[in-house]
């Protein structure tokens, strides 16, 4: 398997700004994650029918995974995409202690995104177990996860997943640090939505976007657990299962 370009691995919709396959990065041993299996994304809501063709006909979309909280997810819904027969799993990504949206997405200037993805890794769990059980499982594939920019929630999601099948470090921070390419698209997308409208200017807070935070989260879950693979066993994904991720990311 060769090398995927980074442009290759952007979809270019017309009304979702950050969605990427998460194919075509090197792993530990050789070859590349397998592309069209999952793709990482911003939300989904404001799609467009051609957006809808793209990725249910062309790309073969079968699963979402909705990272919001389930009353932002219930009230932000997906569009155009929840008139099709593609699944919908609502497994948040939050604070243990969360319990409105702006302590997930916080509207200040400053923000500790380190500590911040380290207490969404603590706070759910389950999430990211299920998460890694759904991507493990063909029937499901394409699968498309995300949150709202599609860079914090889902950030932490996909390190994970990326760590566990092999992935380096320096290759996931590099991956998160992509969505700085179209952050203006998306802040200013996201803007227009009452939930989102105090979002911070591109670089502050919560919208700074340069791999340092993903790639700190990355260290703490190695030193910490040993890694994401040792993560998702630890807390209820099965040998089966990891190999099963493994096999559907990597081949």
């Amino acid at each position: 398997m060769g090398t995927v370009s980074e442009a290759t691995r952007w979809l270019d919709l017309a009304e979702v700004d950050n969605i990427r396959d998460l194919g075509g990065l090197p792993v530990a041993g050789g070859g590349v994650t397998r592309s069209g299996v999952a793709f990482r994304a911003s939300t989904l809501q404001q799609i467009c029918a051609a957006d809808v063709t793209e990725l249910v006909d062309v790309r073969g979309l079968r699963t979402i995974i909705d990272l919001r909280l389930p009353d932002e997810a219930a009230r932000e819904g997906h569009g155009l995409l929840g008139d099709t027969a593609v699944r919908v799993v609502n497994l948040p990504v939050k604070k243990a202690d969360a319990t409105l949206l702006d302590v997930v997405v916080p509207s200040g200037t400053s923000a500790d995104l380190g500590a911040l993805y380290w207490q969404l890794l603590a706070g759910s769990t389950e999430s990211f177990v299920e998460a890694a059980r759904i991507i493990g499982d063909p029937e499901q594939h394409a699968v498309v996860f995300h949150c709202a920019a599609g860079k914090d929630r889902t950030g932490v999601i996909a390190a994970v997943l990326l760590d566990a099948v092999g992935v380096s470090s320096e290759d996931i921070a590099a991956d998160y640090a992509l969505t700085s390419e179209r952050a203006a698209q998306v802040r200013e997308r996201l803007v227009r939505i009452p939930a989102y409208k105090n979002l911070p200017n591109v670089g502050q807070g919560v919208f700074a976007v340069d791999g340092t935070a993903i790639g700190s989260f990355v260290d703490a879950l190695r030193a910490t657990y040993g890694g994401g693979a040792e993560f998702l066993l630890r807390h209820g994904l099965t040998e089966a299962e990891l190999a099963a991720l493994r096999l559907a990311l990597v081949g």
